[in-house]
């Protein structure tokens, strides 16, 4: 379906919802609300590859030199994370961490 069909029978797109709730692309609204997504995203990907690993929290964190509660905050996309601190973690999981800028 176009998007005029969906938007007769009633529908909207994800843009529109996202928009109509947290404003404009380069709004501060929006800003915030991406980058929560943006650590949401960074957390549940760095939970996976931790279990995958076979590893729990407390052991990633022993190997890395940090503490549990700071791996938590990290998956629970709920803490600020500098791009080397982020390496060290993956690295501690033996997996790089590449940057793309769009």
């Amino acid at each position: 379906m176009t998007q005029d069909e969906l938007k007769k029978i009633g529908c909207s797109s994800i843009e529109d919802l996202i928009a109509e709730d947290f404003g404009e692309v380069g709004t501060p609204e929006r800003d915030a609300f991406e980058l929560s997504c943006d650590a949401f995203i960074i957390g549940e990907r760095l939970k996976l590859e931790r279990q995958k690993a076979g590893m729990t929290q407390e052991e990633l964190a022993q190997k890395i030199g940090t503490k549990k509660s700071f791996i938590s905050r990290v998956e629970n996309g709920r803490t600020d994370i500098q791009l080397s601190t982020l390496s060290r973690i993956f690295g501690g999981l033996g997996k790089r961490v590449a940057v793309t800028l769009l």
